[in-house]
């Protein structure tokens, strides 16, 4: 299958606005469309593409959902989002070698018409690790990143968390205010700033500040054990916070995940 997966059902013939939103996924949340929809709205993107992740480099005890059942998960929570595909462009590799970023990135953006915008959407927990990963500092210049906040994630060090070789140029571009269709009709904010490689290129940085979605795949992960050791109260939070799409809910309860 193509890189992009299923986003290349209907082949592009003009320019887009594309971000790769890559993770593990396991399980998808309502967190994770929270986050793609408010950089949807913030960057007049045309489609965000949902990428499970095969192998983690800096994860080696892997994901505890198999590829598959991310993928599907994947598939059921963004079957209804506007403007949401998913991608099997992280998808295992044959050779069992890790899936790097970067490499992905490139094969994507080679797959897109000429003169078209590829962004790399993260929280700002990937982003404070980004240093860590392969080849990094290119990353920016292949893929402008877009980086969400998170609870507990500070984004007020961004020198601090930039790999090697970059640095910031100058001062914030100002922040811009974008409106996303909510219940509520959140105000999204948006900030940009420039960074600076060691050959003097520039990129533009991206980052969503306002965002404070207190839902993480492994408080999920342990509130469905905790519901199936005769806790129900925790099945019933589970719920009531509606921390997941229904249909991701009932894939995880119909084939005994997470237990």
């Amino acid at each position: 299958m193509d890189a992009m997966g299923e986003f290349i059902s209907q082949p592009p013939t003009s320019l887009l606005r594309v971000a790769f939103f890559g993770g593990s996924f396991d399980p998808p949340h309502l967190g994770h469309l929270a986050v793609a929809r408010a950089a949807q709205a913030a960057l007049g993107l045309d489609s965000v593409l949902f990428a499970p992740v095969g192998v983690q480099p800096l994860k080696p005890q892997g994901s505890t959902a198999g590829f598959q059942d991310r993928l599907a998960m994947t598939r059921l929570a963004i079957a209804d989002q506007p403007g949401f595909s998913v991608s099997v462009a992280d998808s295992p590799r044959s050779s069992g070698a890790p899936n790097y970023t970067l490499e992905t990135l490139l094969s994507l953006r080679a797959e897109l018409p000429a003169q078209s915008a590829l962004f790399c959407l993260m929280g700002a927990d990937s982003f404070a690790g980004l240093r860590r990963w392969h080849r990094s500092a290119e990353i920016p210049f292949v893929a402008p990143l877009i980086v969400a906040s998170r609870p507990g994630e500070s984004l007020s060090d961004l020198e601090g968390s930039l790999p090697e070789g970059l640095t910031l140029a100058g001062q914030s571009l100002g922040p811009s205010i974008s409106q996303v269709e909510s219940v509520e009709k959140e105000q999204i904010e948006l900030h940009r700033y420039i960074l600076r490689n060691s050959s003097g290129e520039l990129a533009p940085l991206y980052l969503l500040p306002g965002l404070e979605i207190e839902i993480s795949a492994s408080e999920i992960r342990e509130q469905v054990r905790s519901r199936e050791q005769a806790r129900p109260e925790a099945g019933d939070r589970l719920q009531r916070r509606e921390l997941l799409p229904s249909p991701v809910s009932a894939y995880i309860s119909a084939h005994g995940l997470y237990l």
